[in-house]
Parts: structure tokens; C-alpha cells; sequence
């Protein structure tokens, strides 16, 4: 897996907009997607350490949507 970014509104795995409302200070008080969505813990355990907990994943790395399919 390559990292490719840090930043709050980036996925840390691809670099694609993760769509976390909680990032975008205008839709800060709404929940994020990932709120109503199980992630396997396996995807989660696979991310480097120093990238946890620092932003989320895009629906497609999370594995919610097919590889082809546009998050």
C-alpha cells in the first residue's frame, strides 16, 4: 500500500477526495458517510500507524465500492 496524503480531506491510501464532511468546514456539523458505514477492521489495520486516525478513507479504499466504481 502507498501512502499518498495526510491532509483532513484526502484519502491517506489513494490521494482522492475521502467526502468527509467533517473535513469541509462547511459541512462540519453534519455526520460523515463513514458515520452510518462498517469498515472491515482488516483495511483499517493495513494503514501505517502514523496515518490513523488522522483522516478517512474514500468510500473505495474503504472497501464499499467496486475497484471501477467512482466514489
Amino acid at each position: 500500500m502507498t501512502t499518498v496524503s495526510t491532509s483532513p480531506d484526502t484519502c491517506p491510501v489513494c490521494g482522492q477526495s475521502n467526502k468527509c464532511t467533517l473535513a469541509d468546514p462547511r459541512t462540519a456539523d453534519q455526520a460523515c458517510w463513514c458515520f452510518s458505514e462498517t469498515i472491515d477492521p482488516a483495511v483499517l489495520a493495513a494503514l501505517p500507524e502514523e496515518l490513523r486516525n488522522k483522516a478517512c478513507l474514500c468510500p473505495r479504499c474503504a472497501g464499499l465500492l467496486e475497484p471501477t466504481q467512482t466514489p
